[in-house]
Parts: structure tokens; sequence; C-alpha cells
């Protein structure tokens, strides 16, 4: 119990290293959270710096999930302990000890979460990810639509009900902090991938 607490306070810790923010400092780009959309993501960075920006935010992201949560399943903690650490990273990205508690909108870092925990759900939340991309060519509605299906993914695959509802949790979160973008989806007003808002 007290290694599960410190994997979480761990987890929280690393995801609260915001990757859009110090690839920006570091290569003189600016501030993300001042410019374009003012979400520290790869998305964000994409339009500020380009793809080999965005690209490194992503990875940065992504491994912030993946690497606590998969040092939990490698420990062989219980997929609900491990989804609790994957969870602590992920508020770490949203609500940042170290960035006044002002951070992303957690897709990438969720699903390197997942992918941690579960391999197979991840790999379909990714699927359904750039699917619904190439359909839509615009990244909320690719990421709602993703996000929306991970917690019945990872029950049809796990069967596990409690750690299903912390991946729900998680879900419903992103669902939150795009709800400007579900705005201008419902506007016909959401910039398509490579588009500037």
């Amino acid at each position: 119990m007290v290694f599960d607490i410190l994997l979480v306070i761990g987890a929280y810790l690393l995801g609260s290293f915001s990757s859009a923010i110090l690839y920006c400092r570091l290569t003189g780009l600016p501030d993300p959270r001042t410019q374009g959309s003012g979400n520290p993501g790869a998305t964000n960075v994409l339009r500020l710096g380009g793809k080999k920006a965005a690209v490194i935010t992503l990875l940065g992201d992504l491994l912030k999930g993946l690497l606590p949560t998969g040092l939990a399943s490698l420990l062989h903690r219980p997929e609900l302990a491990a989804a609790f650490v994957g969870l602590a990273a992920f508020l770490g990205h949203l609500y940042p000890l170290y960035f006044g508690f002002k951070g992303g909108k957690g897709v990438a870092t969720a699903l390197g979460v997942l992918l941690g925990i579960n391999p197979i759900t991840g790999a379909l939340v990714a699927g359904t990810w750039l699917l619904m991309a190439k359909i839509t060519r615009i990244s909320s509605a690719a990421a709602l639509s993703a996000f929306f299906l991970a917690p019945l993914y990872f029950y049809w695959l796990t069967g596990e009900l409690a750690a299903s509802g912390v991946i729900a949790a998680m879900s419903c979160l992103i669902f939150w902090r795009h709800r400007k973008n579900i705005r201008n989806l419902l506007a016909g007003t959401e910039p398509r991938i490579g588009r500037t808002e």
C-alpha cells in the first residue's frame, strides 16, 4: 500500500513536467500557453513549431503516462493500482505543480497510461484516433471519439470494472478539457489539422 502511494506521488510529479512548455523554452519558440489555442499540447506546438516540435512534444507527453504505469505493471501491481498511478500522471499533466496548475488536455498522456496498463487497449484507442483523424481531419474530434470508447475497450478486454471506472474518469476529464472544442465542433468552427485557429 505504501509503495503504491509512492508510485502515485511520483507519477503526479512526473506528469507535472510540461513537454510543450519545456521544448518551446529550450528552442526559443513562443510559450504555447500564450499563442494559438493557448493549450500546452502537441497540436498547438504543431502550429507554433512544425511537425518535429509536435512529435517531440507528443512523445514526451505520452512517456509521462507510459513510464509510471509501465513500471507499476512490471512490478505486478494490480490493474486498479496501476490505473490510479496513471490517473496521477494524467492529473499532473492537467494540473502541473511546476506551472501554476495550468496544463494541457491530457490526450497523449492518457494514451501513454493505457499503453502502460493494457497495451491492446492503448493500441485500439490510438487506432481509433488515427481513423477518426483521417476521416474528420479534426484533432479534437478524433481524441473525443477515441476516449469515449477507451473505458469500453478496457472493460471488454480486462473485465476489470473498478479500473475501467478510473479510465472513464480520465475520459470525462478529457471531455471537460475539450469543452471549448466541443462548442466549436457543434458550431462548425473547429480548425482542421495543420491549420491555424
